[in-house]
């Protein structure tokens, strides 16, 4: 079991930039991959960013490449994501997902937070 639980989202301009966190409770949640996803109303969730237990591995959707930065600390049980130039298409709810197995960089996530609205003004 894992629980997630994300902070950071808000309002903000558009090349501005905002930083996620989730902070991750469970007994092996450092062994999980560690994604994070965005959706708009009307629409499916997407699998933005995804990192593997081991840090080194990172996945980024086209649509965040080269502006967004997905990290995360074990020793904290926390995941980031870091956004720069932020776009008025990156308003969406945005949610922090782990993965008890399987490929980091592909859906289905197995346990989701709430998530956090970011909202950027153009």
């Amino acid at each position: 079991q894992a629980h997630l639980e994300e902070s950071g989202g808000g309002l903000v301009q558009a090349g501005g930039s905002l930083r996620l966190s989730c902070a991750a409770s469970g007994r092996t949640v450092g062994s999980y991959s560690m994604g994070w996803f965005r959706q708009t109303p009307g629409k499916e969730s997407e699998l933005i960013a995804g990192i593997g237990w081991s840090h080194g591995n990172a996945y980024y959707a086209d649509s965040v490449k080269g502006r967004f930065t997905i990290s995360r600390d074990n020793a904290k049980n926390m995941l980031y994501l870091q956004m720069s130039s932020l776009k008025f298409e990156d308003t969406a709810v945005y949610y922090c997902a782990a993965k008890v197995s399987g490929l980091y960089y592909t859906p289905p996530y197995d346990y989701w937070g709430r998530g956090t609205q970011v909202t950027v003004s153009s």
